[in-house]
């Protein structure tokens, strides 16, 4: 079988209200970024590993790791910005330097306990099954079937009164997206403009290796669970 050319997509932008500076800030002596391009590089698959960024220290910095840089525009740097966006702006800027990839994988920085294990499994996942895409997920730690909704100031169950009676481990397993890995082809990207389509499979992963780094809380941790699991 001819190895696809596929493509990992980092986006890394410079402003960050909970946690300034998090895609720099250094975890366990290295910079938040630089473990999601190790792994990356680390990967049997990914060809081609790009950081889409506005800022300068992030283009530095993922240049001394050897990423390839695409500088994007402020107007898709805003707190508001979805990702596809950034990820349909790698895409047209690397097709004028005639790079057209067969599998796009978006990589968050935000996510430094993901290894290039998880990635390689969720890009053969993906070439070996009848699917759209493949987005990595975790089990709740809460189930949604105990999840209430207010009306007229009372509480109501979402998903119904029956599942009230039941005991946590008699509940439907329930997962959620973390944030760590999506694979999908461009093809895709630009008729859905979303990940998200009709023919999903989940990668599903650990919730240690699940944290996805958005305040200091999830800093702390992720940085107490790489001295605990001897992670470099």
């Amino acid at each position: 079988m001819v190895k696809p050319n596929t493509l990992a997509i980092i986006p890394a932008r410079g402003g960050s209200k909970r946690l300034p500076r998090k895609n720099i800030k250094s975890l366990n002596g290295k910079p938040l970024i630089y473990y999601t391009i190790r792994e990356s590089f680390k990967s049997r698959y990914i060809s081609k590993i790009v950081v889409s960024t506005e800022d300068e220290d992030i283009a530095r910095i993922s240049s001394k790791y050897g990423a390839k840089v695409i500088k994007r525009p402020k107007e898709l740097s805003k707190d508001d910005t979805p990702s596809i966006d950034v990820v349909l702006h790698a895409l047209s800027t690397l097709e004028v330097q005639d790079f057209k990839p067969d599998i796009v994988v978006l990589l968050q920085p935000t996510s430094p306990l993901r290894n290039s294990q998880d990635i390689d499994n969720a890009i053969e996942l993906f070439m070996k099954s009848d699917c759209e895409s493949v987005i990595s997920v975790c089990e709740a730690e809460h189930s949604p079937y105990w999840s209430f909704k207010v009306e007229n100031g009372y509480l109501k169950p979402i998903f119904g009164e029956e599942y009230l009676r039941k005991r946590r481990q008699d509940l439907p397993k329930a997962y959620m997206p973390n944030g760590a890995i999506y694979v999908s082809t461009p093809e895709v990207l630009y008729r859905y403009r979303s990940f998200y389509c009709q023919k999903m499979i989940p990668y599903i992963m650990s919730l240690e290796r699940s944290i996805d780094i958005d305040n200091e809380i999830d800093f702390l941790l992720a940085e107490l669970l790489m001295r605990k699991y001897g992670y470099e």
